[in-house]
């Protein structure tokens, strides 16, 4: 089993491979990246980018997450990640995402989300998707809205990110609501 390539209008999803590490490592280390995500730290330790790039393929054989390097088609460049964790014992998959930030505001990380939760409905036969982003991002909210998913709630102080309580919001769109909007 292999992970997908993926193909969007201006965007190639596709897995990372290790001549990638030094470009992810770059574009992961930037603070901005960091405040914004759960998991990622700052600073970003050296070798990490080659460690979660090795882990990326047994964690999608053991059908736990499909994590892909989101590429412009235009010139090969890295622009970001972004993957799904697959919960199959409710047929569920949580959306996560990153674009560095030479690339934001370009529409980037909308055009990779479409094409990840259409992944997930038509490939991994999941029933939901849902995705997380602290409050303080809206931008990534509008990301969540654009591609189909529904507010759910706002979740209060949920999360720590360093020594700061954060407000998360919680969004989820499914199969049902993405069948519907295709027609």
């Amino acid at each position: 089993m292999t992970l997908p390539t993926l193909e969007t209008e201006r965007l190639t999803l596709r897995a990372l491979n290790l001549e990638d590490a030094a470009a992810l490592h770059r574009l992961v280390s930037a603070y901005e990246i960091a405040l914004n995500t759960l998991a990622i730290p700052h600073p970003y330790p050296e070798g990490a980018a080659a460690d979660w790039i090795a882990s990326n393929v047994q964690k999608f054989e053991e059908g736990k997450m499909v994590n892909l390097g989101i590429f412009l088609r235009e010139d090969g460049a890295l622009a970001g990640a972004i993957g799904l964790t697959i919960h199959r014992e409710h047929d569920r998959g949580e959306l996560g995402y990153w674009i560095g930030v030479p690339y934001w505001n370009r529409g980037y990380a909308t055009e990779a989300a479409a094409a990840l939760i259409d992944y997930g409905f038509r490939e991994l036969g999941l029933h939901r998707i849902e995705a997380e982003h602290f409050t303080r991002n809206p931008g990534s909210g509008r990301v969540m809205q654009k591609v189909g998913m529904t507010f759910e709630g706002r979740f209060r102080e949920s999360v720590r990110k360093w020594d700061e309580l954060v407000d998360v919001d919680h969004y989820a769109i499914l199969r049902s609501d993405w069948m519907a909007a295709r027609g």
